[in-house]
């Protein structure tokens, strides 16, 4: 296999990360909303997050992006390839995203909540400078598990058009005659992301407050 094929896998996995990295940030936005409805005591919040969290858990993923991709335009909402493939990524990690943290909040100490209220802290400062710090720790090696989930997943958005890495594969494995070699490299291309992941995710985990050293 020549350099050439090996250089378009590569550009096709910027494409790869891009909507990886975007769709992970966005869900984990979401997730942050969401485990705060799943914690929160009135029914009209824990029911709409509970459905969101069932219907994009236990829906494919393949599903859930052709289904995202044909219904825009039908109820008036046309939007790129690529905007619709990262709609249905963030939805999908968020639902997951959610429960991680869902379980990091509710391990968050009680006494350490009630000696923030005991010192004047608003429920928006215990929330940001108590709650979200402590639930990301306990739950980062979660979190950084579905980011690869997520990049791996994320060869699927070449039903919508998208063409990622495993779409530029098989596109040029349909052309030169070599899928053994294209999709070993797409592979190699993979696994080298997801270690970087990884090691990243293991360096964040090591320099969190209150993770020793």
């Amino acid at each position: 296999m020549s350099f050439k094929l090996f250089e378009l896998l590569l550009q096709a996995s910027i494409y790869t990360v891009t909507i990886s990295v975007v769709s992970i940030l966005i869900g984990f936005a979401i997730a942050i909303l969401l485990s705060g409805m799943l914690l929160s005591q009135r029914r009209h919040f824990m029911l709409p997050a509970q459905i969101f969290i069932s219907f994009f858990r236990g829906v494919p993923l393949l599903v859930q992006l052709l289904l995202i991709y044909n219904l825009l335009p039908v109820i008036g909402i046309n939007v790129p390839s690529i905007v619709a493939a990262i709609i249905g990524l963030s939805l999908c990690t968020a639902a997951y995203q959610a429960e991680n943290l869902r379980g990091g909040f509710a391990s968050v100490p009680v006494g350490l909540v009630e000696s923030a209220e005991m010192v004047g802290l608003s429920p928006g400062q215990i929330f940001r400078r108590i709650k979200v710090p402590i639930a990301l720790r306990l739950t980062f090696p979660a979190l950084v598990n579905e980011a690869i989930l997520i990049l791996k997943a994320s060869s699927l958005v070449s039903v919508v058009g998208i063409v990622e890495l495993t779409r530029m594969a098989q596109d040029l494995a349909g052309s030169t005659f070599l899928p053994l070699q294209l999709f070993a490299s797409a592979g190699l291309i993979y696994l080298a992301i997801n270690w970087i992941v990884a090691l990243a995710g293991g360096l964040i985990e090591r320099r969190l407050p209150g993770v020793p050293r």
